[in-house]
């Protein structure tokens, strides 16, 4: 359940917010406007501090309501000499509902536009990090929901400003005890800004224990002082694992116009970099990315495994992506029900309790009408995934090359990688007779299950990458008269898959319906077959029966169509994402969820690069490292 908050009435647009568990005001007498702007922001030198800069970072304790982001939100924006990117990374344990985030914002006439845009993106928050996108990329909220001192622990960057918030030290200790600020300390390096509305004695002295230095500063009333410093420990930090140097934006080349290397390509572009995509084909989207149409939907698992985790990062990434690039007829925000064939989906256990509605967000069993609507008995065991539905990989594609600073060349087959002796840190990418078709400080292989071959022939020392290639092939077809009530108003799948109502591009009015995919391990041809169509049938026989029989006609008429496709996919069923060599990168291995990795991977590619806070757990972020295959025994 979302935190329980009363609302106080003090005269004031929307009346004051106070915690029952703690037993405290969420913001000061005079409301909180004033101590967000000179405690927090001006406490921290912001924005005169930022100016020029490429990019910043504010790490808080206690998001509470978001006034404190909003309010540095809307200084970023005023500032015409704000940095490129704004980091904030804030913890919550007990995180408020979006309507009362909004609620708390009506005192501040001016914040409105800003609370309603966060509102609208502060759904399933479960325990752990969601990153939320604002600006077009360039203001990037990471709420991490759980204990702070937890939380910063899987979070691997460079703090420029500090903002210390919470309830007082007297109602909420833990937040302010002395291992919360060694957390804090790690993620600070020397000369980063500290600022809190606290002045108590054990807060001054944790933070002095830790590298903090403070001192009192004149308040604002009712208080008579505050707190601001910087961190400047008398000794030099170890950390175990130091956070690389902020990398300055340069050339790029991508290697595979598909949806990994469009959303790498788009993601580097936002920093700054000038990027080079290369694809040996003549358009974009020409191989697995051209799908016709494909689900996006989260993997549910009762222990919330990795990849069940990696799935809603990946489709809370994509949504964000999919809301503000495509249009109506390339993608649909449907929701999906999950047919649970061969075995009942269950979801975790810690989700029915206090995270019952943050899960259900995400979610939750599926209703008899749902049911009903796919010609399915009452008691079938299925889920109804609210998150989710359907795109065309190759509409999101397109565009996230038509980011600026992006350029895309087709007919260019990069047969092989390598080191540039004359220009020391550059790649050189050449053709098959040896031509070289670009250079750069930085290249990606993209390339699905061709980047094997390609980071062999880079002549890297850690080995052959277990990639796999899986061919798979959809069948489709234009909505015959009759059947279009027998199709379910919404995607479905779980023993594969059926997208019902795909809109035909450059044919207003014209449905069609997707199902699929055939699963081949091993095989890198694309032809289509006769028998994958059957294959494809018999599993809507299980997954729909009442579907199939309608659409059965269309079957033994031999109208249906075909697509197929080559997937690549890693022994672990993650994405394979990470450095090669010194300025060689590999972001592929997504399988059938490129749809809900591929965002993902591009912002986790970039951030790495810039020491930029990570958009998922650090124990996340390490389980895509690359794995390679085994040695042959001679």
């Amino acid at each position: 359940m979302p935190e329980r908050i009363e609302w106080l009435d003090d005269g004031t647009a929307g009346g004051s917010p106070f915690s029952p568990r703690f037993g405290d005001r969420y913001r000061s007498e005079l409301g909180g406007l004033d101590q967000a702007r000179e405690v927090f922001l001006k406490g921290c030198g912001l924005p005169e501090a930022w100016a020029g800069q490429p990019q910043w970072t504010v790490l808080e304790t206690g998001f509470g309501l978001g006034l404190n982001f909003l309010v540095t939100w809307a200084a970023w924006k005023a500032d015409p000499q704000r940095p490129r990117m704004l980091h904030f990374v804030s913890t919550e344990a007990f995180p408020a509902s979006a309507a009362d985030v909004l609620r708390s914002a009506q005192t501040h006439p001016e914040l409105i536009p800003f609370a309603e845009q966060l509102q609208a993106q502060l759904w399933g928050l479960l325990p752990g990090f969601h990153r939320l996108v604002f600006e077009g990329g360039r203001v990037l909220l990471t709420l991490c929901i759980g204990d702070a001192k937890a939380m910063l622990r899987e979070q691997s960057f460079e703090a420029d400003s500090v903002y210390l918030d919470g309830f007082s030290p007297q109602r909420n200790p833990d937040i302010w005890d002395v291992h919360t600020f060694k957390a804090v300390a790690r993620c600070c390096r020397r000369g980063t800004r500290v600022a809190t509305w606290t002045i108590a004695r054990s807060v001054r002295d944790g933070l002095a224990q830790c590298g903090f230095a403070v001192k009192k500063v004149p308040g604002i009333p009712p208080k008579r002082d505050n707190l601001q410093g910087e961190f400047n420990p008398a000794w030099e930090p170890k950390k175990t694992q130091p956070p690389p140097a902020r990398r300055a934006p340069s050339s790029c080349v991508v290697i595979g116009a598909g949806l990994a290397g469009a959303a790498v390509a788009a993601s580097l572009a936002r920093r700054g970099w000038q990027v080079l995509v290369l694809d040996a084909a003549e358009e974009p989207a020409a191989g697995a990315s051209g799908l016709p149409a494909g689900l996006l939907a989260p993997h549910v698992s009762p222990d919330d495994s990795p990849l069940s985790r990696l799935s809603r990062h990946g489709i809370r990434a994509t949504l964000q992506q999919a809301q503000s690039l495509l249009q109506a007829g390339d993608w649909g925000h449907t929701g999906v029900l999950e047919h649970a064939v061969e075995h009942p989906r269950k979801r975790p256990e810690s989700w029915q309790a206090d995270w019952a509605d943050a899960a259900d967000d995400w979610t939750c069993p599926a209703e008899a009408a749902q049911l009903a609507q796919c010609g399915l008995p009452p008691g079938t065991p299925s889920l109804w995934h609210a998150r989710a539905g359907w795109a065309r990989p190759a509409a999101l594609v397109d565009a996230w090359l038509a980011t600026p600073g992006v350029q895309s060349h087709g007919r260019s087959a990069v047969n092989r990688l390598s080191r540039d002796t004359q220009a020391p840190g550059q790649w050189q990418a050449l053709d098959a007779q040896g031509r070289e078709l670009a250079r750069a400080e930085l290249v990606v292989l993209a390339a699905g299950y061709a980047s094997r071959a390609l980071a062999a022939a880079a002549g890297t020392e850690a080995g052959e990458l277990a990639l796999q290639a899986i061919r798979g092939q959809v069948s489709w077809n234009r909505h015959a008269p009759g059947t279009a009530a027998a199709l379910p108003p919404f995607p479905v799948n779980g023993h594969g898959s059926l997208a019902p109502a795909v809109p035909l591009a450059g044919e207003a009015g014209s449905l069609a319906w997707v199902m699929g995919s055939s699963f081949e391990r091993d095989n890198t041809q694309a032809e289509t077959r006769p028998a994958d169509d059957r294959h494809n049938f018999d599993r809507l026989q299980t997954l729909l029966p009442e579907t199939a029989r309608a659409l059965a006609a269309q079957f033994e008429a031999g109208q249906v169509q075909s697509w197929a496709g080559v997937r690549c996919a890693t022994p672990s069923r993650l994405p394979a994402l990470g450095p090669l060599a010194p300025g060689l990168w590999v972001c592929s291995g997504m399988g059938s969820r490129g749809l809900s990795f591929a965002a993902l991977c591009g912002e986790l590619l970039a951030a790495r690069l810039h020491a930029e806070p990570l958009p998922l757990e650090q124990r996340l972020a390490d389980a895509l490292a690359p794995q390679y295959a085994p040695p042959v025994q001679a």
